[in-house]
């Protein structure tokens, strides 16, 4: 009787997931060098237990979960980032929201990197994985409420950091206005 994890190729799996692993990697830790690293301990980790692996079609969504899973076990191993060094001021953001494609890939990275992880985690949760709130309430073990207000604050912080500079031009003009 043939083993069904045979019937699934390692090499496969990393060719067609790889970019997506690597840029959730990226996005989740905002370094080159960390989310390779990640990445392959993602895929090392689903080559030991690729026997679990019940749906080929789920691959992905298994493969992000042993990333996330291996994200989760850095975080409590490092030191915490205090909010307070944050240094945020939600008072500039500006009334509009620029569109998507006027928002710049590498200070929207440096954004998400300023995030303390447990924000940072959950925002990349929900909008890189597609995950609902409850998903990821299960998936964290944490209640509800917990992920609806992590996700709140990290999209006001990210909001903020991303609008600073819009809101400071702004600031700048309406004092030169004034004088």
């Amino acid at each position: 009787m043939a083993d069904p994890a045979r019937a699934i190729d390692m090499a496969e799996l990393v060719a067609q997931h790889h970019a997506a692993l690597y840029g959730y990697a990226y996005r989740l830790t905002g370094a080159e060098a960390d989310a390779e690293d990640l990445t392959q301990q993602a895929f090392l980790i689903a080559q030991r237990k690729l026997s679990q692996l019940r749906e080929p079609a789920a691959a992905r969504s298994w493969l992000l979960t042993i990333l996330r899973h291996c994200f989760s076990k850095t975080l409590q191993r490092s030191r915490p980032l205090l909010a307070e060094s944050l240094h945020l001021n939600i008072e500039n953001i500006p009334e509009e929201m620029p569109t998507e494609a006027s928002i710049d890939r590498q200070r929207l990275q440096q954004a998400l990197d300023e995030l303390p992880p447990k924000y940072r985690l959950v925002l990349v949760m929900f909008f890189f994985e597609d995950c609902s709130y409850r998903q990821i309430a299960e998936q964290l073990d944490v209640p509800l409420g917990t992920v609806m207000s992590r996700l709140a604050r990290a999209k006001a912080r990210l909001r903020a950091r991303l609008f600073e500079k819009e809101a400071d031009q702004i600031v700048g003009t309406s004092r030169s206005d004034a004088q």
